[in-house]
């Protein structure tokens, strides 16, 4: 557990490797690099042999709880595993030996690969037309929104709200404030669906959008979609999908045919890369045809030939601009592409269809032990409640600290607000019924300890290398500057 720093493994003079004399005219540094850009002071490298080093991030790797070493039920963030066949092809060497600025000729293969990507997203979505450009979820999330702004504009009036219901994720209203909306807060109803009254007063002349997830935060389809987007379109607002629980819909519903004019696709969580720790992360946006000519340039479109290529821009066009270095996040997109190619359109339904599958299967387990607040039906994930637990002393940050030290990463707590003591649980398509039941028994396990000694639970985790922390203290006071010795 008491894995040292690799600086305190360090010995003076020992190495991890050799190098053959070189073979070729050695020039010094000083003749390469200018003097403003040279250290002045040597970089402190550690002095450790080859084996010490693999040891010590092994140990590392087994301190982190990931999917590869276990569960990760993680609600609305879909921490599903990967097909390591995908990383094989994003490590290929035509892919990774690509730069930016070669010649459009020396690149016609990563070409077609987007250009198919994009078409691919665009037949799954219903778009008619799709950016591969934004980096992650809520880049996506302001993009489509800087292009609801330009077709506003391109009508006279930008608008000043965006509305969004009380179970948006907190991206949604972030963005929306970023891209210069004011943000207005719809509720939803006693079955956790939006409810039709109040969105119907808070749409007017001034709504740019709705911004809706769908199947929603609670893991619910809003099965008012016509009835809401009727409405939206009769006040000449667009209506937005937050395509983050996309999982749920693939093969079997198109947001383009129930009335959706925008989505963003979260390729790091819907179609194969590795999601968390910070990237890499992209999010392409589709849109209905009347949008498209405010999509970010350039776009890649295919001839009538069937070559794909770089669009001409022009000094008249509509596009909101760039919203990205070069065309976003390259071996993002060839994990997706490989993973759609591989599934095909029966092996995607197959996805959302297991995923719905393994939520409600662990769904029933749990409902008799928490409440349920949402009975449902619900898709790919659902929130439990932990008020029952918290008369007993124990909330719902307890449950999740203790269920660590079973192996098993918490689901998402606290989220979303509308529901008190939230376990938002998302087991995923990848994960087997033996799997499901092992973490219902953990969960059963955890409430046998609260009926014996709730006050135990307090003190959890008890066998992760670290005990709780202070996190607030930790957020208050951020300080990662290494002090050595």
């Amino acid at each position: 557990m008491n894995e040292p720093l690799i600086f305190e493994l360090s010995a003076e003079g020992r190495e991890g490797f050799s190098l053959p004399e070189a073979d070729v005219p050695v020039r010094p540094v000083e003749k390469l690099i200018p003097a403003p850009l040279r250290r002045r002071v040597p970089p402190r490298f550690p002095e450790i042999s080859e084996l010490d080093a693999v040891r010590h991030f092994v140990h590392l790797s087994v301190k982190n709880h990931h999917l590869d070493r276990g569960f990760y039920p993680l609600g609305s963030c879909t921490m599903k595993y990967n097909p390591k066949v995908n990383e094989t092809a994003a490590g290929l060497d035509g892919f990774t030996g690509l730069h930016p600025f070669q010649p459009v000729n020396g690149t016609r293969g990563a070409l077609r690969m987007m250009g198919e990507l994009a078409d691919y997203l665009g037949a799954v979505s219903g778009m008619d037309a799709v950016t591969l450009q934004p980096s992650a979820g809520a880049h996506g999330e302001m993009t489509g929104l800087k292009v609801v702004r330009a077709f506003h504009e391109s009508r006279g009036n930008p608008r000043r709200t965006v509305v969004l219901p009380d179970s948006a994720h907190g991206t949604n209203p972030a963005s929306a404030a970023v891209s210069g909306y004011a943000c207005v807060q719809v509720r939803s109803d006693n079955r956790g669906l939006v409810d039709l009254e109040d969105l119907d007063r808070h749409l007017d002349g001034e709504t740019a959008a709705f911004m809706l997830t769908n199947p929603n935060t609670l893991g619910l389809f809003e099965r008012q979609i016509a009835s809401i987007a009727e409405m939206v379109h009769r006040r000449g607002a667009l209506l937005y999908m937050d395509g983050a629980n996309l999982n749920a819909l693939l093969g079997i519903v198109r947001p383009g045919d129930i009335g959706f004019d925008v989505v963003h696709f979260n390729l790091h969580k819907t179609f194969s890369t590795p999601h968390g720790g910070g990237g890499p992360g992209s999010g392409p946006v589709g849109v209905r045809s009347p949008l498209a000519a405010f999509l970010p340039r350039p776009m890649i479109r295919r001839s009538a030939g069937g070559r794909y290529d770089w669009e001409a821009d022009s000094e008249e066009s509509a596009s909101i601009g760039k919203m990205n270095a070069f065309y976003g996040h390259f071996a993002v997109m060839v994990r997706a592409y490989a993973y759609i190619r591989m599934l095909g359109a029966q092996g995607l339904r197959a996805v959302s269809e297991n995923a719905v599958l393994n939520a409600n299967y662990l769904m029933r387990r749990l409902e008799k032990s928490f409440d349920l607040p949402h009975p449902g039906p619900h898709l790919h994930e659902f929130v439990l409640s932990g008020d029952r637990q918290k008369e007993s002393g124990v909330r719902t940050l307890d449950i999740a600290k203790r269920l660590l030290d079973y192996g098993v990463h918490a689901p998402t707590v606290y989220f979303p607000l509308i529901v008190h003591e939230a376990l938002m649980i998302e087991p995923t398509e990848t994960e087997s019924r033996e799997t499901l039941d092992a973490f219902a028994e953990a969960m059963e396990s955890i409430l046998a300890e609260i009926a014996e000694n709730p006050e135990a639970l307090h003190d959890a985790p008890r066998t992760t290398p670290v005990g709780r922390l202070d996190e607030g203290a930790a957020a208050r006071n951020l300080d990662i500057r290494f002090r050595p010795g």
